[in-house]
């Protein structure tokens, strides 16, 4: 269309591209729609990240309410203004204390949390060294940054190497996800930290998947490698997931958590964590201290769909935390797929590209702490039933 053609259509073809873009995404079979959910719906959950089962715990929505009484709503304004309250100051004593590290500091997300820590640790005079895989927030960081960056192959420590060994720049990060968010493996910390170390590079880890989860009672996967104490090793996480709240943080020595405070666009331009999901975090720090047992069984409940869906004679990943990966042929067959287990009261994730790097379609399915003997049964079952009507072949053993 001619411009004196988009002036005389009075803006309504100003837009028109979208439209185009819209069919494209559909006959691909990649359009997304919002679905409500129901407070009281009976569906079985397989969805959502609440891996142990606190999202709906009385003592953790308890918190909430309570908080939500005292201190209102919203925090009513910025972290440096009016949006720091006794619960933000706490919730950051208590996370760094759970997971081992000198200091916290929390966001409204985890999203906002990965923007802040990267374009504030990195610029036009550092490298970035990040994994295929790593989740989109850090992406998007990577992008904003500035910075020289380099995508190494999944899981690649030589690449990584490689890559700190021929940078162009002085200062250099290596950027990962612990757990990854498609298949549920786990990265190789401990040889991506000696790399950064021979390299004089610092190690960003977001442990989002991780806390709640892996590691001593739950702490985390950088706990589990023994590197929370490191001076080069920041975490980022996600109170939405293992702790069934909402928010995000970054743990770090304590120069590097002042220096976010200072620099941290994020941080300083954001509305602050709402005092109601700061006390929800808390509640649920306070019972994964008291109740060690529950991330041992959301690995149990992985290990077990995991093991069953294979016996079915689908393409399924092996968890190191409480993701499991089933394939699917293509984006359409993984949706119908999805619907079908839907429909069937059976509600699980449906990954397809752009979402997932390797442009691989799946059912991601994620274990919770709490589900039941019966519950792993029903969810295999309708996953196998519905199997076909999107066909879907299964080989069984």
């Amino acid at each position: 269309m001619s411009t004196t053609e988009a002036l005389s259509s009075g803006g309504e073809a100003t837009f028109d591209w979208i439209d185009v873009r819209a069919q494209a995404r559909a006959k691909a079979g990649l359009a997304r729609r919002l679905r409500p959910r129901q407070a009281d719906s009976t569906d079985l959950d397989l969805a959502s990240n609440d891996y142990l089962g606190l999202a709906r715990d009385k003592r953790v929505a308890g918190a909430a309410a309570a908080a939500t009484l005292k201190w209102g709503a919203g925090s009513t304004g910025s972290r440096l203004v009016s949006g720091s309250t006794e619960l933000h100051a706490e919730l950051e004593f208590e996370l760094a204390n759970f997971c081992g590290s000198q200091s916290a500091l929390v966001f409204s997300s985890g999203y906002a949390a990965n923007l802040g820590a990267l374009t504030a640790l990195t610029g036009p005079g550092t490298a970035i060294v990040a994994d295929q895989h790593i989740h989109a927030s850090l992406i998007d960081g990577t992008r904003l940054s500035k910075a020289d960056v380099v995508v190494t192959e999944h899981c690649n420590v030589d690449k990584v190497r490689h890559a700190l060994e021929t940078r162009g720049k002085r200062r250099a990060i290596v950027v990962t996800d612990s757990v990854f968010s498609v298949d549920g493996d786990v990265a190789p910390l401990n040889e991506l930290h000696e790399a950064c170390r021979a390299h004089g590079a610092a190690l960003v880890v977001d442990d989002a998947h991780g806390l709640g989860v892996v590691g001593p009672g739950g702490r985390g996967a950088v706990a589990e490698a023994g590197l929370v104490r490191a001076p080069d090793v920041i975490t980022t996480l996600t109170l939405s997931k293992s702790l069934g709240a909402q928010g995000g943080a970054v743990l770090g020595p304590s120069r590097v958590i002042k220096h976010l405070i200072d620099t941290a666009r994020t941080f300083i331009f954001d509305t602050g964590l709402a005092p109601s999901s700061a006390a929800a975090a808390l509640a649920a720090i306070k019972i994964l201290r008291e109740e060690p047992d529950r991330p041992e069984r959301a690995l149990t409940v992985a290990h077990d769909l995991s093991y069953r869906l294979k016996e079915a004679g689908f393409q399924v990943s092996t968890p190191s935390a409480a993701v499991v990966s089933v394939r699917a042929p293509s984006p359409e067959q993984a949706f119908q797929w999805a619907e079908s287990c839907r429909t069937n009261g059976v509600v699980v994730g449906c990954f397809r590209p752009p979402s997932v790097p390797d442009q691989i379609s799946r059912l991601r399915l994620t274990a919770r702490a709490d589900l039941t003997e019966a519950e792993i049964e029903r969810a295999v079952r309708v996953i196998t039933e519905c199997a076909a009507s999107a066909g879907v072949e299964s080989r069984p053993r």
